[in-house]
């Protein structure tokens, strides 16, 4: 649902969310709350109590919802994008994709009259700490996310299995031909047919990078030894000291 339905166009016309509905695994409909207007009437208000900008009516946006639902037997869960609802995250993605359907609802200016938040909204999805102009660009983010989970959509399913926030864990590095070139060399243990070094090699950099990087995501494992030397080394690769290398893990082991 957008007062800006073109915005979608494109970006149904491309990439994975165009195999995914030329293969008839999805079906992607756009509702525009402007077309529940009375003649003559605006989407929007100026805010109750004072304030700036302006906020959405709960009207046309309820029989906008309602038409909505009617349109995919009711079965349908709302999500409205807000930077006040709850992060989203690959696990949400997950849970998303097991709906039979989904409304996103792309809000603009200030929003909507929390009465039909209230009465119509079943999650509220923020994708991150910062302010966009309307909900759209955050309803494509969803979208894309979460069809990747749908059986079929992506052809190697181990491609989603492995990829970034799955295991609570950033990928590793990912190399192609050539071997060698102005740039680098690709990692000998990657060349090396060896599946168990390889596979650690994956893990060590994995875990290493998840440490520097996202040291939330790092504090959801209960790391083992293995696992801590492997940081240990990924670290001593980049050039730390042994002894910044023991405070940093001091740290996570702290608060673990």
């Amino acid at each position: 649902m957008s007062v800006f339905p073109e915005i979608f166009v494109p970006f149904s016309q491309s990439g994975i969310v165009k195999k995914a509905t030329d293969s008839g695994l999805i079906q992607i409909k756009s509702f525009n709350p402007r077309d529940f207007l009375s003649n003559k009437d605006r989407i929007d208000d100026k805010v109750y109590g004072g304030g700036p900008g302006m906020v959405f009516k709960s009207e046309p946006i309820q029989k906008c919802i309602n038409h909505a639902k009617d349109t995919f037997s009711g079965l349908s869960k709302v999500i409205h994008l807000s930077a006040s609802g709850e992060t989203f995250s690959a696990q949400t993605a997950r849970e998303l994709s097991k709906e039979d359907s989904l409304i996103f609802l792309s809000s603009r200016y200030e929003g909507l009259d929390q009465r039909v938040i209230d009465a119509e909204v079943d999650m509220e999805i923020s994708i991150g700490d910062y302010v966009l102009t309307g909900g759209e660009i955050p309803s494509m983010v969803l979208l894309e996310a979460i069809i990747r989970f749908i059986d079929g959509v992506v052809g190697d399913e181990e491609s989603v299995k492995n990829d970034s926030f799955e295991n609570a864990l950033l990928e590793h590095p990912q190399y192609t031909r050539p071997e060698k070139n102005e740039l680098g060399e690709v990692p000998e243990t990657l060349l090396s047919g060896n599946h168990d070094q390889i596979e650690k090699w994956k893990r060590k950099h994995s875990l290493g990078k998840t440490f520097l990087r996202r040291q939330d995501l790092i504090k959801q494992h209960d790391l083992n030894q293995q696992d801590t030397d492997l940081i240990k080394d990924f670290l001593s690769d980049l050039g730390y000291e042994s002894d910044r290398i023991a405070e940093l893990l001091s740290i996570i082991n702290d608060e673990n």
